[in-house]
């Protein structure tokens, strides 16, 4: 029993929220739910996307810096991992400004020290029509896809764990998971904003598919409920953050769209889940069906 407790261990915190276009107001919510997860021992909180606004993109890109500063500062403050889901970014990794302006739709991961770790330029781009009130997306008009793949060390408990980063619509590419167990990824971050109605029928599928697809924990931190925006539009996210496991079994999830519903009646502006990724148990089931030592087209 002793034994197992020794066992190095990363657990993770899978935060859901109701972004709205009011930045500050994320920002609290942010801001809370991640001294919510360190205070029940997460060493990696992941935030979903679109975490400080939904829509409003060029308004947000232009305080990206400003905004990363202030996330990166609640991981040091905080003592965690923070992957800041995703936020609109006016340039390229190598400072390049987006041309044709358009922004990039980047996910950050920040060290418990406040430095960042790395940055993930989201590579698929949401394209589909959904017979929702929103009716055609099209993510491509107002963003340049990524080009880069990106695996980061988390280091916890003495033990390092490799990150693969990945962002919403990227989910619907399983050669993007295996790329990324193919880089040496142990677990994958998700954070999403899928439709109410993409996700009803996918969400859950798709992270389950995506672990067995490379064998690592999914981590799926979403948006839910109703987003007004200022023009009067809404539109509906799906929710239902979910952590899923190396096997494809669900380890937890927040089951509803919504926050505080009949359930779950906390006041809370956030939803937070944990799981706990037991490497050496993972290991183990990889070592049991060996799927990268037969896959023959990847």
């Amino acid at each position: 029993m002793n034994d197992q407790a020794n066992k190095p261990h990363l657990i993770t915190a899978a935060i859901q929220m109701n972004s709205q276009q009011d930045i500050e107001k994320n920002l609290a919510a942010i801001k809370a739910a991640i001294s919510d997860a360190s205070h029940q021992g997460a060493h990696l909180v992941v935030l979903p996307e679109n975490c400080c606004s939904m829509g409003e993109q060029f308004a947000t890109a232009e305080r990206f810096d400003a905004l990363s500063a202030t996330i990166a500062n609640y991981a040091s403050t905080y003592g965690v991992y923070v992957l800041a889901g995703s936020l609109p970014c006016p340039y390229r990794p190598d400072g390049v400004i987006v041309p044709d302006g358009r922004l990039r739709q980047v996910s950050q991961l920040f060290a418990p020290d406040g430095t960042r770790v790395a940055r993930y330029d989201k590579i698929h781009l949401f394209t589909a029509t959904v017979a929702d009130k929103h009716g055609s997306y099209n993510e491509a008009a107002t963003f340049e896809p990524g080009t880069q793949t990106v695996v980061a060390t988390v280091e916890s408990d003495h033990a390092a764990y490799q990150l693969g980063m990945m962002v919403c619509f990227d989910l619907r590419f399983p050669a993007l998971a295996q790329r990324l167990r193919q880089a040496g990824a142990d677990l994958l971050s998700a954070p999403s904003a899928f439709t109410y109605l993409t996700g009803q029928a996918h969400w859950s599928l798709l992270l389950r598919a995506r672990a067995l697809d490379s064998q690592c924990m999914v981590i799926g931190a979403a948006q839910g409920g109703d987003h007004v925006y200022k023009n009067g539009d809404i539109r509906q996210t799906w929710g239902h953050t979910t952590i899923t496991a190396f096997d494809g079994t669900v380890i937890n999830s927040y089951e509803d769209s919504e926050l505080n519903n009949a359930i779950h009646k906390d006041n809370k502006n956030y939803a937070l889940i944990l799981a706990t990724l037991d490497k050496q148990t993972q290991q183990q089931g990889r070592q049991k069906m060996p799927i990268f030592d037969c896959h023959r087209l990847a």
